[in-house]
């Protein structure tokens, strides 16, 4: 980065601020290149950690200001008059651009006109509470206000939460993100939605019930029940009882019923997202999913789309149960009491504000006690892989010390993040308690002056708290909204990479592929670099046995991944029996060509369903065959589970031969007309490559093969050779015989490798 090149000061702030940043593992900055070395946490995408670099350079850079000017102003008041050395030191370290002139602000500056606002509220409260009361006894004026400044603290955190996205470097939200969430699930939406709402109805109903059943009983009866045709306390009591009982079973039937309706939803929304995801990765061409980094894709796969899920089976539900509370407490207050209707509505943009600001800080705290957490998992998980060098280095006290400081510094981080979040419920619950003693207190007065009958205000006793409980869970679903916008972009974004048009092309039948490769004039550059081909021309004979040599970067495992398709030539073309491979059906074409690398993927299966896979159909005789074919059948004879042997993660329970003859047999038993071998047998010993080269020259047999290769020894019996320099540039060509004699580059490496001194 130019900001830092050549300065040091800035250099090292930054590596300090960088170390201190959650996501960032460790962190280098070079101040005379201006390079910086980032090591990150693997969810972070490139982007991501981009703007996180950004960011940290400009704090570092505002702190290095600010202690330049300290420093100025410091040695400015004790440099002496006039000219002299003094007047040097007190210019700014170098590297550090100059401060700009500002006045001081003190912590008593900043809060002195809060302290004064608040105090000037307050008495203009208790000055005009005549005033105020009255024009509170006015409900619709009350709901105004409260729903104003409701609507102002939700639309200021949600544009706290866009400000993040935006400087995270996230695409603003599209709309309608929930209907994309829900996709073809709305009826199943419709449906929970409803569930949650009737469950929310009868919770209240039950809560309105209960003040007024102690309402009858105190009373001695219901002049508004009798009204109805219910006669006498015990039928009334007997009445409201029955209907309590009828709200509790379906407040739990319908919160039973939701419950498994909203997470059935979740489910189908996880296993739609991820199978179409899933599909469409599969269908990406291998250079667009190596660009976006296969850790990331799997991130996508998990975490993001696990989000999706939760939002829509956790979050969605109190989003309903909170609009229904609403929707139910507002008219009835408007109705039943609207002279009381205002201390119901003015705690709610109260339990707004709160909720949302102890949200905010559990985040970050929450963050922090993540990162320390983090760094010891790290530290114990690599102690773990590295036990028997701590063991070679006697230095188990040290890592016993370093583990220990860093439990120490997560426990005491999690003790205080433990104390802050144990107050913020309370505080919420107080918000919530007031309104209950303020309905009762002013409803009270108003029952005890006649203004308010006990049949209306019974049912509204306990209303407001239920209310206040949903709405200070107004911040967690705020931030799981923000999170699930932020994962839903990331999904989509994946969506948005091209596939390959596998159900385009001419159809290529595998019995009619005779094997004549070409690569006709072919000019290829990966991005950013300069081309590893330019203007190459190799022809590779149907039922010969072709090499490919030369040094590391020459451009021999690109021309493999041309003739497989998985990049494209920038110029030129690759033809197949003449055609041009950018025309034929995709799969027909990978079909007919067998692609051997020198690390094969072996999947965590038995011996046989790795051989099988991509020939599921084949039978055990041929299976075996195959595996004879290729010289794996002497070790997997030997094993006690024969071709039932679990391979493990990657094949980590077989050595690298093992795993190559495997491959080498999978190929084999596909039968293809065209065989790659791209350094197949470069990390093996020479018993195995020569059982694997007896392999292939019984399997060579009327294919062509491409062999590329750095131990010459695998390319001596091929039927021509290329050799190949920087820039795909065909340096020699011939036969091993004609090459060793020739006396070139080809005959320097032969050399070399046999042991003899090559001439310089």
């Amino acid at each position: 980065m130019d900001l830092v090149r050549g300065r040091p000061a800035l250099a090292r702030a930054a590596e300090a601020a960088m170390d201190q940043t959650p996501g960032i593992e460790e962190a280098r900055v070079n101040p005379v290149t201006g390079r910086v070395l980032l090591r990150h946490d693997r969810t972070l995408s490139p982007r991501d950690v981009t703007q996180l670099l950004y960011r940290t350079i400009e704090r570092a850079l505002t702190h290095l200001r600010g202690s330049a000017a300290n420093l100025v102003a410091h040695r400015s008041t004790t440099r002496p008059e006039g000219p002299g050395p003094a007047e040097h030191r007190s210019s700014p370290p170098q590297g550090i651009p100059e401060p700009r002139r500002h006045k001081d602000r003190s912590s008593a500056g900043r809060w002195l006109p809060k302290a004064f606002a608040l105090g000037g509220a307050l008495a203009a409260a208790v000055a005009g509470g005549p005033f105020l009361l009255k024009l509170l006894s006015r409900p619709l004026l009350t709901l105004g206000l409260a729903t104003a400044a409701t609507a102002g603290v939700v639309r200021k955190a949600w544009s706290r939460a866009d400000q993040v996205r935006q400087q995270s470097g996230e695409d603003p939200p599209r709309g309608h993100a929930l209907r994309r969430v829900i996709g073809s699930h709305k009826r199943k939406f419709g449906v929970a939605a409803l569930l949650s709402g009737i469950a929310q109805l009868a919770e209240m109903a039950l809560f309105a019930l209960t003040p007024s059943i102690v309402l009858l009983v105190a009373k001695g009866g219901s002049a508004t029940m009798a009204g109805l045709g219910v006669v006498g306390v015990s039928a009334q009591l007997a009445t409201l009882a029955g209907a309590g009982a009828l709200a509790c079973l379906a407040m739990a039937g319908s919160g039973y019923a939701a419950g498994v309706a909203w997470r059935g939803l979740a489910q189908d929304v996880e296993d739609d997202w991820r199978t179409r995801t899933y599909a469409h990765i599969q269908q990406m061409a291998p250079a667009d999913l190596e660009s976006e980094r296969v850790s990331r894709v799997n991130s996508v796969l998990s975490e993001d789309i696990g989000q999706l899920g939760t939002f829509v089976g956790s979050s969605m539900h109190d989003v309903v149960q909170l609009g229904t509370s609403l929707a139910l407490l507002i008219p009835m207050f408007l109705l039943l009491a609207p002279q009381i209707a205002w201390v119901a509505f003015a705690p709610i943009p109260v339990v707004a504000w709160l909720s949302f600001r102890f949200h905010e800080r559990a985040v970050a705290g929450t963050a922090l006690a993540g990162e320390h957490r983090d760094r010891l998992n790290g530290r114990v998980t690599e102690n773990l892989h590295a036990h028997p060098t701590i063991k070679s280095a006697a230095t188990e006290e040290h890592e016993i010390a370093r583990v220990g400081e860093l439990n120490r510094k997560h426990s005491d981080i999690s003790r205080s993040t433990g104390r802050s979040a144990a107050l913020p419920p309370q505080i919420l619950r107080l918000a919530g308690g007031s309104a209950l003693v303020g309905t009762v207190l002013l409803g009270g007065r108003a029952v005890l002056r006649g203004e308010l009958s006990t049949a209306s205000f019974g049912p509204l006793i306990e209303l407001p708290g239920i209310a206040m409980l949903r709405l200070s869970r107004l911040g967690n679903i705020t931030d799981q909204y923000q999170r699930t916008l932020s994962a839903l972009d990331r999904v989509e974004n994946l969506h948005r990479l091209p596939v390959e048009p596998v159900t385009e092309g001419d159809p290529v039948p595998i019995q009619q592929v005779k094997g004549e490769v070409e690569l006709r004039r072919v000019t290829f550059a990966y991005p950013g670099r300069s081309p590893v081909l330019r203007d190459t021309s190799l022809t590779f004979a149907s039922g010969r046995t072709t090499a490919i040599v030369g040094t590391t970067g020459a451009g021999k495992t690109t021309v493999a991944k041309l003739l497989m398709r998985f990049r494209h030539p920038d110029q030129g073309r690759v033809l197949l029996d003449g055609t041009d491979v950018s025309s034929l059906a995709l799969p027909d074409l990978r079909r007919a060509i067998g692609y051997v690398t020198q690390e094969p993927f072996l999947f965590d299966a038995t011996i046989g369903e790795n051989i099988r896979y991509g020939s599921f159909d084949a039978s055990d005789e041929q299976l075996v065959a195959a595996a004879r074919t290729a010289g794996a059948d002497t070790f997997i004879d030997s094993l006690p589970d024969g071709y039932a042997t679990q391979v493990g993660e990657r094949g980590a329970a077989l050595s690298g031969g093992q795993k190559q003859r495997i491959a080498l047999a999978r190929t084999i038993l596909r039968d293809p007309p065209v065989i790659i071998l791209d350094e197949a047998t470069s990390a093996i010993d020479n018993e195995t490559e020569a059982t694997i080269q007896r392999a292939l020259h019984i399997f060579k047999t009327g294919r062509t093969m491409v062999v590329i290769a750095h131990r010459l020894s695998t390319v001596q019996n091929a039927d021509r050779i290329y050799v190949m320099g920087p820039g795909g540039l065909v340096a020699e060509t011939g036969k091993h015989e004609e090459l060793v004699a020739r006396g070139g580059i080809y005959s320097s490496l032969w050399k070399l490798q046999v042991g003899e001194p090559a001439l310089v």
